[in-house]
């Protein structure tokens, strides 16, 4: 008959083998990372400014990693959805984030709304920053606004007769045409999309007036003749856009710089961030991603990660106090 001191070493041996042999696997794993597809979040309909930066940064990091970066359009809620999915995310490394500056947004509109916030900005964290633009205020080519003075007048002039369209509530396409609008005291009404490609088409269709969008979503059709830009929400000249005036050169107080960005959720392993750091890095020095991404009208300005957070941290708390202004909106 087996002794009760003998079995209990064997017991101790079986338990120290399968730790040991644990630990290998996960350290094995840990090792390979990425052993498999990874998704790349665009809380946005295809044609925004998330995805024209995402895609190409995707496919050079699938290069880079050795591993399909598969983008995966996630929209609505002006992109709560899919950032709420990345924050509640497995923090493994195979589900990252393409954001813009909304991210910081949102929690605070649901709480404006008096909605418990679908999450918070510090379930993320950082990767690296890779564009920061500022909106343009377009309009369609055939409409009589020549000059941003000419469309302003109109609005005043007719307070209820016109409408802009925006990629939701709260948006990076909400937020700084309400700034405009407190700035210079006109009227315009809000039409909320799911993002900024269906409302670019909702201009391009005549469903609306006006928009505030990312360069990179309109360059195009202000290049073919089908749009027209009036102003920008920046300081000087942007060089996709050199005859376009910024509000500040107008004498109007408003600026927004619409910025995209990587993240990944907060618990991720350090080793898996300074992995995807790395490939972000060099995706965003490619000089084909580079290209891309600049004649889309929104040149990389890359911040890594220690840079970027601490830019989210300066960005989320002046956007808090827009969002404050604007107040509740249905």
């Amino acid at each position: 008959m087996m002794s009760s001191v003998f079995f209990q070493r064997l017991t101790h041996l079986f338990f120290a083998a399968a730790f040991s042999a644990a630990a290998l696997t996960h350290g094995m794993a840990q090792e390979s990372y990425p052993a498999r597809a990874i998704t790349m979040v665009v809380p946005f309909p295809p044609g925004g400014v998330a995805d024209t930066v995402g895609r190409p940064m995707a496919e050079a990091m699938g290069r880079i990693l050795k591993q399909s970066v598969v983008v995966e359009n996630r929209a609505g809620a002006g992109g709560g959805i899919g950032f709420a999915h990345v924050a509640k995310a497995r923090p493994d490394g195979y589900t990252i984030l393409m954001a813009l500056s909304s991210v910081s947004v949102i929690p605070e509109a649901d709480r404006i709304l008096g909605k418990a916030p679908s999450y918070e900005l510090n379930q993320l964290k950082p990767i690296a920053r890779i564009t920061a633009d500022p909106t343009v205020l377009v309009v369609r080519a055939e409409t009589p606004w020549k000059t941003y003075k000419e469309f302003v007048a109109e609005m005043r002039k007719n307070p209820t007769k016109f409408n802009y369209g925006s990629s939701g509530n709260y948006g990076t396409m909400h937020v700084p045409m309400e700034q405009l609008k407190a700035a210079e005291k006109f009227s315009i009404t809000h039409i909320p999309y799911t993002g900024a490609g269906p409302a670019v088409i909702g201009l391009l269709g005549g469903q609306v007036d006006a928009l505030a969008t990312g360069p990179a979503s309109v360059v195009s059709h202000i290049k073919s003749g089908k749009v027209r830009a009036l102003a920008h929400w920046g300081e000087g000249r942007l060089a996709a856009l050199p005859d376009v005036p910024s509000f500040k050169e107008l004498g109007i107080p408003a600026e927004f710089a619409q910025w995209s960005g990587i993240f990944v959720p907060a618990n991720t392993p350090d080793d898996i961030v300074a992995k995807l750091r790395d490939a972000v890095r060099q995706a965003a020095n490619d000089e084909k991603v580079r290209q891309i991404i600049s004649t889309s009208g929104s040149p990389i300005q890359f911040l890594d990660a220690p840079e970027f957070g601490r830019y989210v941290d300066t960005d989320a708390k002046k956007l808090a106090e827009v969002v404050k202004r604007i107040g509740k909106v249905q």
